[in-house]
């Protein structure tokens, strides 16, 4: 049985509740944050509803249970973007549909498993509708969202919802620790969003170096009273969204600072920005920054490195007026 991460336990023991007692959810849906390791609740699931033999877990020596280890078992279907970064189609969904009404290889579950949900468009969407109402017998659709907002609210009405909350900082900075020998500092978690695997990444892959850089250059630079676009635009060029999101961590726990909020898992400069700008402007550059950072993820094939800039100009402005 696959060894689950502890934030994921909760939600285990009620679909395994769910199963023994024969009362599972034709249509369920899946929230969670990237970073929280769902693929592994998704494994244990898939496997015990396939298992011929238990009704909660997997037996492990079943001939369903033998075709789950080499990934071939014919009545799970996973559907996900057939690119990196595209969406998942009208066609595709359409695929998935006729399966649901179809029979299964093995008589038993069919699971339809759709990641991530959000990637379906309109017109996918729509075409699922139907489908989730009524699954057909013995058909599973499990939908797996991390940006719920981006779903339609009809999908959404349309299952049954489950939530993984994200665990708070300090056991996910507890549980960073146990898995390394390197040091966790008390921030990281905060600038992985509280992502537990995310959390882990940025100290095992040392781009915690990387934030401390950019903190630095970009405090030295107010100090200085004047923000280079080009150096800090080579100071996040490399992973734009992400660095920008580190740099709005950052503002946003200076404005904490401002409010006399202290804790131990402040972003470390937050004192010293608190110095060199007061909360309003350290409000709205932080406010000119989130619009930027939406822009980026929702529109691809812009121009980066000149929306930064502006964003760079606004917010010297802000600070000098």
């Amino acid at each position: 049985m696959t060894k689950l991460y502890p934030w994921l336990l909760p939600t285990w023991e009620s679909w395994k509740q769910n199963l023994d007692q024969d009362r599972l959810s034709g249509s369920m849906l899946l929230h969670a944050a990237q970073g929280m390791g769902v693929d592994k609740l998704l494994e244990q699931f898939s496997q015990a509803v396939m298992c011929r033999n238990y009704p909660s877990e997997a037996c492990g020596f079943c001939h369903s249970c033998d075709l789950m280890k080499s990934h071939s078992h014919p009545d799970v279907h996973w559907i996900k973007p057939e690119k990196l970064g595209k969406g998942i189609t009208v066609d595709q969904i359409r695929q998935a549909n006729q399966l649901a009404q179809g029979k299964s290889h093995l008589n038993g579950y069919r699971l339809i498993i759709i990641e991530p949900a959000e990637a379906m468009n309109e017109s996918a969407s729509n075409a699922l509708l139907k489908t989730l109402e009524e699954p057909g017998a013995q058909c599973l659709f499990l939908l797996v969202a991390h940006q719920m907002d981006k779903l339609l609210p009809t999908i959404v009405s349309r299952c049954q919802q489950w939530h993984i909350p994200q665990p708070q900082t300090d056991v996910v900075h507890q549980w960073a620790q146990a898995q390394t020998t390197k040091t966790v500092p008390s921030f990281a978690a905060s600038l992985a969003n509280h992502s537990p695997l995310h959390t882990l990444a940025l100290v095992e892959d040392g781009e915690i170096s990387q934030y401390t850089q950019l903190e630095r250059v970009f405090i030295e630079q107010l100090q200085q009273g004047v923000i280079m676009p080009t150096t800090l635009w080579n100071e996040v060029s490399s992973d734009v969204e992400v660095k920008l999101n580190w740099l709005c961590h950052l503002l946003i726990d200076t404005q904490k600072y401002h409010f006399g909020l202290r804790d131990d898992y402040l972003m470390p400069g937050a004192k010293s920005l608190a110095q060199v700008i007061n909360y309003t402007q350290t409000y709205q550059v932080t406010s000119l920054l989130l619009e930027v950072i939406a822009q980026l993820s929702t529109y691809a094939g812009l121009n980066a490195e000149l929306i930064v800039t502006n964003w760079i100009l606004q917010s010297q402005e802000v600070i000098c007026s």
